[in-house]
């Protein structure tokens, strides 16, 4: 019979303690980041928190409180702005350098890299 009770990728990175801290973490290296802090001129920061600690909470395995736009809808302003696949990939690279920060093992930032990949077509409304 199989075991049911495997730790979700959340239980697995740490919970909604990480998830805090790597979304702030996260944030703080991506308005650093020339490639891509321009997408967020405007944006309010504690609110994109809280979504985002939301959505990563739910993609990862934990309970589902997220209630924001779809990935197509929640970005498609930003393609017309130019989002393309040079600035998902820099999303993803940063979110790989925030939880190797944290300590995370390598395994499970592969986990996390792949969840992040499967949003790219919808990110960038293709």
């Amino acid at each position: 019979m199989p075991n049911c009770n495997l730790p979700t990728l959340y239980d697995q990175l740490g919970g909604a303690a990480a998830v805090e801290a790597a979304v702030d973490n996260f944030y703080r290296r991506v308005l650093n980041d020339d490639r891509v802090a321009g997408y967020f001129d405007g944006v309010d920061m504690d609110r994109q928190r809280v979504k985002q600690k939301a959505f990563l909470t739910m993609a990862f395995g934990g309970p589902h409180n997220y209630t924001g736009k779809d990935m197509r809808n929640g970005h498609a302003h930003l393609v017309s702005r130019g989002l393309n696949d040079s600035h998902v990939d820099a999303i993803i690279e940063l979110l790989g350098a925030t939880l190797r920060d944290m300590g995370v093992a390598e395994n499970l930032i592969q986990q996390v890299a792949a969840i992040a990949e499967s949003t790219r077509n919808d990110v960038l409304c293709r």
